[in-house]
């Protein structure tokens, strides 16, 4: 077997290859390897501190994920059908790999799409894989931060209320005649809507018109992509461009601020909690959130939505947490980290499900009508339920201006740190062409994904964004990226031999509970959801679709 890299042609027979995977971790010279490694890290820069390196993976793995894409997951897979997979894929994949992935980048000392190719060169398209996908994610996730900028604005527009507090405000532009808010005071049967025949279960609330009407201009399918939304692409812009400022001189240089950046949501998210599980109605949506439909679990969507889900969360399998870790110390606690940082991300998941479905229990009520139909499931559920509970919370204009600075911290959290992905495994990759030109590479870079994102500031984004979800950054493009970067690492490369490169690192022996989820538990797992994927398959509904999603 020949087996090509940029640099030489290496001759190995296939018996050579699978000592490697069986050999130790000391065959390699370590205090060579450990004295490039330093002189490597003075070049690219380190973390100031070993909190900085945790905070900045809480910020990371803990946004928009969380907060945004867990709950309308949850909502559209059946509430509790889709925790089973979720905390399944938890223990057996999300965690493991979330070690792992940080490991490597610490251990080699260098990110993104050269990790995988230096320690298995056979395998190296995983990492141009991972890039791809954290470039393509790159482009449509701050499509969500745009949207919350625009409400951030929207904010102050209507003083001392909010734009979305009352179907009259929206009387000749957003409103139409289906337009109903029950905490208007005014009963339905005086209503516009029942005056038109439009019963009391068809009507929509004011703030599910506002996103629909104001914010999106929604079209009627992806076939009318239309006009671009030109306060939409101020937003776009402003959003961009607080991204680059943040990250031109490299993430590692911007520890502390996202210390503030890690904990600033969770003060917002109690407040919002305590308020939404007082809230009428409040445990009927609880109910519907922890009750499994025990029949979804036959749906191959479930599967890959709870299973994956844990890769999009814990940022796993792009290459992000392999660029996070290739900038700690060689004998920094990563294990400590991975298990902390996970803990807190499933915990936050939960806990804003937790808030969000309160809220639709609440909704439901006022409507009359279940939990499931309460609302269309979509991206578009945080900005349909969030906005109503701040109307609850007086003054509004200022808990909705809190609220949408906490999305915007989160959405800007990760979106710092994958492109901080993507621009290390470009520059590492090609490193004396690029590194001396890291900040006009990353303007350039920044500027071209803006132009990319533009189609889904159109009237017909919304459709767009919702393919880009599907298929760019998520379910099986990245449960297959994963599985070929657990099989180049641990099964090519070696997993017992990694398992006592930790040791070497972290100077003590990590269970062998992790060496056997690399190896056979969490490759099974995603060869199981991939074949049931195919024997339960149906379309995409996005690809027909020709009403709003959500």
């Amino acid at each position: 077997m020949v087996i090509v890299t940029e640099s030489k042609a290496l001759t190995k027979p296939l018996r050579d290859l699978i000592h490697q995977a069986t050999g130790r971790c000391d065959d390699l010279p370590s205090e060579e390897k450990k004295s490039e490694k330093e002189l490597d890290q003075d070049e690219r820069g380190t973390w100031s501190s070993q909190w900085d390196f945790a905070f900045t993976c809480v910020a990371y793995a803990v946004g928009l994920g969380n907060v945004w894409r867990f709950p309308y997951l949850c909502f559209k897979n059946g509430g509790g059908a889709f925790l089973i997979p979720y905390f399944f894929s938890m223990l057996i994949c999300g965690i493991p790999m979330f070690f792992l992935e940080v490991s490597v980048g610490q251990y080699l000392g260098v990110g993104g799409m050269s990790v995988v190719g230096q320690l298995a060169p056979i395998f190296k398209g995983v990492g141009y894989s991972a890039i791809m996908m954290v470039f393509l994610e790159n482009v449509y996730y701050i499509i969500v931060i745009t949207w919350t900028l625009f409400y951030l604005f929207n904010t102050f527009m209507d003083l001392p209320s909010l734009p979305w507090s009352d179907c009259s405000k929206g009387n000749g532009t957003w409103a139409t005649v289906s337009c109903w808010a029950p905490e208007s005071g005014i009963p339905y049967a005086e209503s516009v809507a029942a005056m038109h025949n439009i019963s009391e279960a068809d009507t929509e609330t004011a703030v599910e018109q506002f996103w629909k009407n104001e914010v999106l201009h929604a079209s009627g399918g992806i076939e009318e992509i239309g006009e671009i939304q030109w306060d939409l692409f101020l937003c776009l812009i402003v959003a961009w461009a607080l991204v680059y400022v943040f990250i031109w001189k490299g993430l590692h240089n911007s520890g502390k601020l996202l210390w503030v950046c890690a904990v600033f949501p969770y003060i917002i998210l109690s407040i919002l909690c305590v308020k939404a599980l007082t809230l009428e109605g409040a445990s009927e949506g609880l109910k519907f959130l922890f009750t499994p439909e025990w029949e979804r679990l036959y749906e191959a969507e479930v599967w890959i939505d709870g299973g994956t889900q844990i890769f999009f969360s814990y940022g796993v399998g792009i290459g992000s947490l392999l660029a996070l870790g290739s900038y700690n110390k060689f004998n920094h606690n990563c294990h400590r980290d991975a298990i902390f940082v996970c803990c807190v991300n499933s915990f936050t998941s939960i806990f804003s499900a937790c808030v969000i479905f309160s809220i639709l229990g609440y909704m439901a009520h006022q409507k009359g009508v279940e939990v499931g139909e309460v609302v269309q499931s979509g991206p578009a559920l945080a900005f349909l339920v969030y906005p109503e509970v701040v109307l609850a919370i007086a003054p509004s204009p200022f808990w909705a201006f809190l609220f949408f600075i906490m999305l915007l911290n989160l959405g800007l959290d990760t979106q710092f740190s994958s492109v901080e992905s993507l621009m290390t495994g470009l520059v590492d990759n090609w490193p004396e062409q690029l590194r001396p030109h890291r900040k006009k590479f990353t303007l350039g870079m920044t500027v071209f994904m803006c132009l990319l994102g533009l189609p889904m500031i159109t009237r017909g984004g919304i459709y767009v964004f919702q393919l880009m979800d599907f298929y760019a950054a998520s379910g099986l493009s990245l449960l297959w990226c994963v599985f070929f970067q657990t099989i180049a690492i641990c099964w090519v490369f070696g997993a017992k031999k990694f398992y006592l490169c930790i040791e070497e690192m972290i100077g003590y022996r990590v269970s062998w509970y992790w060496y056997i989820c690399w190896v056979f538990l969490a490759p099974a797992f995603m060869v199981f959801i991939f074949v049931f994927y195919f024997v339960r398959y149906s379309p995409s509904p996005w690809v027909t679709i020709t009403t709003l999603p959500g």
